[in-house]
């Protein structure tokens, strides 16, 4: 009898629903049944709603079931779900199901579909191989391609500062600290397709005329340092890295540095200063990292998805890349939705639809079944967006006029229990918590808004606190130096300006002064 494959993720928010209980029960079911079966533990799809999802090589095509938990395993086998049989727990062919379909997976194109580890064509880097460096640094140009990190700066632009400034070394840098709250986009990738950061780094190597790679991985991310780990080791058995790129004259080796959980190294140049052994602060700026980066030299900083992106770039071409999007937000963005959401996930798709249908149409609403008051995009530091603005075009200018970000595009839902006056406190209290202490509208700025939203909800002296409370969000505005103090003003303000009833403001008079 023919072993059937079934599939298991091993992504990190499927363990936590207990994938590896299934895989062993699911075994032990199969052992006593006499059927023969091949377990492969592939990525995940990115409906976290139904993890494990389980997925069958039937007959009739890859048919998903889910969420299926060990004690669901002995209808399943009964009902026939090896040959693809119907169950409570179907969800059909699993590239019919509506919200795959619906998506334009292009970085997380090959996430899922099986073994994270199994090869890879490096489509991509062949041809980048093929052509002079300025040639990957125009294409990269020329694809619209922007930082995927929250800053949204063309990769273009920076890499080909770095490819023009001589040196005798040169770096590329990952920025995988995800540290925004409802964002796991950087995990989901490297622990579910880990070769495509890989070749993305190594196009940008090419590039720039780099031979050292440094993958910064927050320590919150256990199973993608072992799984990016693994991958850094096949490549470099493969050939792929190390003393030659897949067999050039080009040397190029990555390697792996875990952070110690400071949100503010997430900041490109705090990162670097933890990269070179020291406590994570900020530079300040000029020189840029470009010019002047890890240990003084040159050196390329993109975040995971900025990277994973450029290997559909350099295979398909610029036209096709920019062929997806709006505007000057070109491609595609891994959405990812958490928070009080029905279905929490990540979708990804092209710059462009709108938080509503987001939300709604692919969301579900909330878990709580509840009206939703809020939704929070672009991280803890992410403006809070109100109903008036959900119909909004999801892309970078479109948010940026209306002093919104996008971020890493992790979306937070929040229903009508929230209270958002702690919220806007919360985002103070982060700040002061995680900021470096470098500048003084950070590091004070941030510790005196705690005590001053407290002080408006207790309505003592509430008219006079509101105006301190906006004078000191200007100054963290124009006064810090990186975003950990420019931006926490944005959720705080949202809030105050949008929901002023929350902070007690219950007339207009009140909440202008």
């Amino acid at each position: 009898m023919k072993a059937t494959t079934v599939y298991i993720p091993c992504d990190a928010a499927a363990l936590a629903m207990g994938a590896d209980a299934l895989s062993d029960t699911l075994q032990a079911e199969c052992a006593r049944r006499g059927l023969p079966v091949q377990l492969v533990r592939n990525g995940s799809r990115g409906l976290l709603w139904l993890e494990p999802m389980v997925e069958v090589d039937a007959p009739a095509g890859r048919v998903a079931y889910g969420p299926v938990r060990p004690q669901d395993l002995p209808s399943l086998f009964d009902a026939g779900w090896l040959e693809g049989g119907s169950h409570a727990l179907g969800l059909g062919l699993t590239e019919e199901i509506p919200l795959l379909k619906r998506q334009q997976r292009l970085t997380f194109a090959r996430c899922g579909l099986g073994d994270p580890l199994a090869a890879v064509p490096w489509a991509g880097l062949k041809n980048a191989l093929e052509m002079p460096p300025e040639a990957i640094v125009q294409e990269v140009l020329d694809s619209g391609l922007r930082g995927r990190g929250g800053a949204a700066f063309p990769a273009g632009i920076k890499w080909r500062t770095v490819a023009q400034t001589a040196s005798d070394q040169k770096y590329v840098v990952c920025n995988a600290d995800e540290g925004d709250s409802g964002t796991f986009a950087d995990r989901m990738l490297i622990e579910g397709d880990p070769f495509l950061l890989i070749e993305g780094m190594a196009i940008a190597a090419l590039a720039v005329g780099a031979s050292k790679g440094f993958v910064y991985l927050r320590s919150e991310y256990p199973h993608a340092i072992a799984t990016f780990e693994r991958a850094l080791q096949r490549a470099r058995e493969d050939g792929v890295l190390g003393r030659s790129l897949l067999g050039s004259n080009e040397p190029f080796d990555i390697e792996v540095r875990v952070g110690g959980g400071s949100y503010v190294c997430g900041e490109e140049t705090a990162m670097l200063e933890s990269l070179e052994g020291r406590r994570g602060i900020v530079r300040a700026k000029p020189p840029l990292p470009a010019v002047s980066g890890l240990f003084g030299k040159p050196t390329v900083i993109n975040n995971v998805l900025t990277f994973a992106a450029v290997p559909t770039v350099l295979e398909k071409g610029a036209a096709f890349y920019k062929g997806f999007g709006t505007g000057r937000s070109l491609g595609t963005l891994p959405f990812q939705l958490a928070g009080n959401v029905r279905r929490g996930g990540l979708f990804e798709l092209p710059f462009g639809l709108t938080l509503r249908e987001l939300v709604f149409d692919i969301g579900g609403g909330t878990a709580s079944g509840r009206p939703v008051k809020a939704i929070q995009v672009g991280g803890p530091l992410g403006a809070y967006v109100p109903e008036s603005q959900w119909d909004l075009p999801l892309d970078y200018d479109a948010y940026t006029a209306k002093s919104l970000v996008l971020g890493h595009g992790g979306v937070v839902v929040h229903d009508d229990t929230t209270d958002m006056a702690q919220l806007a406190r919360f985002a103070m209290e982060f700040c002061a918590i995680e900021s470096c202490g470098k500048c003084t509208p950070c590091r004070i700025g941030s510790t005196r808004g705690v005590e001053v939203i407290d002080r408006i909800v207790s309505n003592h002296n509430r008219p006079q606190q509101v105006r301190l409370l906006r004078d000191l969000c200007d100054t963290m505005l124009a006064g810090s130096l990186c975003a950990m103090g420019g931006m926490t003003p944005y959720p705080v303000l949202s809030a105050l300006d949008h929901y002023p009833q929350d902070f007690g403001l219950l007339d207009d008079d009140e909440q202008a002064a």
